[in-house]
């Protein structure tokens, strides 16, 4: 009945001036469009109503179920995606390596130079957020986005991904694990929900340092090391059940290469002293990783709107693929080449970094409803802190049961969790 009133109320505040503005929108968007993609969303509208979301404000009417399957194919996405946006370019995409190496050994060369302590956190802030850039760079080395050479693509992918002590085919495997199944809520891989069952299992200082601010933002380290619960394996060793056989040896070149990393920092340490390293290269390391595990738990939690996931017939790589979330980082958003726009990079992850924008833009008209436009941020984007605090206060685990579920809320973990805002985003099991 509360989720009746909710829907009654807000199809009752929209008023005939912003139904007017919504079809003369529709109305320019169609106009732009070819005329096959002007039918795709014609089909696509045809299965809406008009109260089924608010744009006004960005609410969306509890009318709009995510979890059904939508009124349009992967192919038909695909078709309104310009041609050029699948064309890779190996020398643009070398530039970007050559733009962001040189900015690291400048923030490198500057901070040494001058060495004061005023200096320092500017230095660990900026030159972290430059090594989470060369490592989106080696993700799309991983991807075969970077080029058509899958020789280049290895030798780049190893040469950035070591250097931020990432195993380059270890990682490139799991993630590509999860980009398979995404959504997926056993066969993901990575910020999967925990099931009510395994959730029980855990110890309270477990759950605790799982959804408390800073822990859940140094967890990329152990996730390499360890996976996460209720998975086994090492990004390390080649005879874990990540890999197949035959990968077995990309796995232990990578290891061989993440360890001739880790031994020239010790190195470094001992001729320049721990202190010195700690400075120019462990502090950045933990900026890094926290823009990692920010960014990336981000893209799959925190909306507004609840996000389903799946398990048996229900899942699909396309439904699985809309249960991401687009993020507006600023003045990042170039520095980290645009991995906020998530949602067409984990439906077709062959698109390169530079196409990203100009691919989602074309794609949104067939998305509809299923693309959660996000939120626009001030230069920096602050505004995520306080989404990120309010979803580990509330999406803890999902139901054992159901092959479309939603988080639900430990109450115990955090008695204190904003009420409003969970029985806003309260999850109904299918």
């Amino acid at each position: 009945m509360q989720t009746q009133t909710q829907t009654q109320t807000q199809t009752q505040t929209t008023t005939p001036p912003q139904k007017q503005q919504q079809q003369h929108m529709a109305a320019t968007q169609m106009t732009t469009m070819s005329r096959p993609h002007q039918v795709i969303f014609q089909e696509a509208a045809a299965k809406a109503t008009e109260d089924d979301i608010m744009r006004g404000r960005g609410r969306v009417d509890a009318a709009f179920d995510a979890g059904k399957p939508p009124p349009f194919r992967i192919g038909d996405v695909r078709a309104a995606v310009p041609e050029h946006c699948w064309r890779k370019s190996p020398w643009r995409s070398l530039w970007y390596v050559a733009r962001d190496v040189a900015v690291v050994a400048a923030l490198g060369a500057a901070a040494a130079g001058v060495d004061s302590w005023a200096v320092w956190p500017f230095y660990w802030a900026a030159q972290g957020t430059m090594f989470w850039a060369l490592f989106v760079l080696g993700h799309d080395c991983g991807h075969g986005s970077f080029s058509d050479s899958a020789t280049l693509n290895s030798v780049v992918g190893h040469l950035l991904h070591s250097f931020i002590l990432v195993p380059y085919h270890g990682w490139r495997i799991s993630h590509r694990t999860h980009h398979q199944n995404h959504g997926h809520i056993h066969r993901d891989e990575s910020w999967h929900p925990i099931t009510e069952g395994l959730y029980r299992q855990l110890e309270p200082r477990t759950k605790k340092l799982r959804f408390t601010v800073p822990f859940p933002l140094l967890a990329f380290p152990v996730y390499l090391l360890y996976r996460s619960p209720g998975k086994t394996g090492s990004h390390f060793l080649p005879s874990s059940e990540l890999f197949s056989p035959k990968e077995k040896g990309d796995v232990m070149l990578s290891t061989t290469c993440w360890c001739i990393m880790l031994a020239s920092l010790l190195a470094m340490a001992c001729a320049f002293g721990p202190l010195q390293v700690l400075k120019m290269y462990g502090i950045p390391y933990l900026v890094f990783v926290m823009w990692l595990d920010l960014v990336t738990y981000l893209h799959h939690h925190g909306h507004q709107e609840r996000l389903p996931w799946y398990r048996g017939e229900e899942w699909s790589y396309l439904r699985g693929g809309l249960t991401t979330v687009d993020r507006d980082y600023g003045w990042i958003n170039n520095i980290h080449h645009d991995i906020g726009t998530h949602v067409i990079h984990h439906l077709f992850p062959q698109i390169p970094h530079y196409h990203l924008v100009e691919a989602t833009k074309a794609a949104k008209p067939v998305l509809g409803r299923y693309y959660r436009e996000p939120q626009k941020s001030g230069p920096l984007p602050l505004h995520l802190l306080g989404v990120l605090l309010r979803s580990l206060r509330v999406h803890h685990f999902v139901s054992d049961h159901g092959d479309v579920v939603y988080y639900q809320t430990d109450h115990d973990l955090n008695p204190t969790a904003a009420h409003g805002w969970a029985a806003q985003n309260h999850h109904k099991q299918k």
